[in-house]
């Protein structure tokens, strides 16, 4: 597979991302300039990364500029088309922004901006990102002030029962009703789109991929979107 990485300014973990997915991941990676709307050589099977940051500052509201640049017009192209995007952090806000996914990523509850380890978890293998994951307690760094996820009741219903959440927060034993650590709806990490190609987390596993930094558990995501 062959991975994609968006780069807008503002971004502070596209190199963090290029790394984890060139040095441990072993994958291709390309550089995309927002500014720029071709996306040379990539296929349906390949996937497109928008990276953790502060696109465009968060002067409006995070997400709320990048949507409007250029490649992103490709993205939106290529998820449509069925290939795989993955957001992280601030691209997560970014695919909510760009309707790529319901709800939106509101403030802390505590005000705070928020950087730990934290454990999530998935509780189905429905989507390629979970199938290798299903049930393992993983632990993934966050770094955000406004990753609170939110959306209306019958969103929420909507995500659970077509089970579109790919992960939770959670306590070391993977107990979701635990571990909350910004006030997400459901204990809400992650989810993805009705047709399982769009993934959106706030938690980095790109952070978590070095035995250098005394955790792993970010490869096992990788490697189950690679290989599913």
């Amino acid at each position: 597979m062959k991975f994609g990485i968006v780069v807008f300014p503002g971004s502070n973990c596209d190199r963090d991302m290029q790394h984890a997915l060139e040095q441990d991941v072993k994958q291709e990676v390309v550089m995309l300039w927002h500014k720029d709307q071709a996306l040379p050589g990539f296929s349906t099977e390949d996937c497109i990364v928008l990276p953790g940051g502060f696109s465009y500052g968060d002067y409006l509201r995070c997400g709320a500029l990048a949507r409007f640049s250029p490649m992103m017009e490709s993205v939106i192209a290529h998820a449509n088309n069925g290939g795989k995007v993955l957001g992280v952090c601030n691209g997560f806000q970014i695919l909510c922004e760009a309707g790529l996914l319901p709800g939106a990523l509101l403030q802390n509850d505590h005000q705070k901006f928020i950087c730990k380890n934290t454990w999530i978890k998935s509780e189905n293998d429905q989507s390629a990102i979970t199938k290798q994951v299903k049930g393992l307690p993983l632990n993934i760094p966050i770094a955000h002030g406004e990753g609170r996820y939110y959306a209306e009741a019958s969103i929420i219903r909507a995500l659970e029962d077509n089970q579109q959440v790919i992960f939770k927060y959670c306590d070391m034993q993977g107990d979701t009703s635990l571990g909350n650590p910004n006030g997400s709806t459901n204990n809400i990490a992650g989810i993805c789109n009705e047709g399982r190609n769009v993934f959106g987390m706030m938690p980095h596993p790109e952070r978590a991929c070095s035995s250098i930094l005394g955790n792993v558990d970010g490869l096992k995501i990788f490697n189950s979107l690679i290989n599913n």
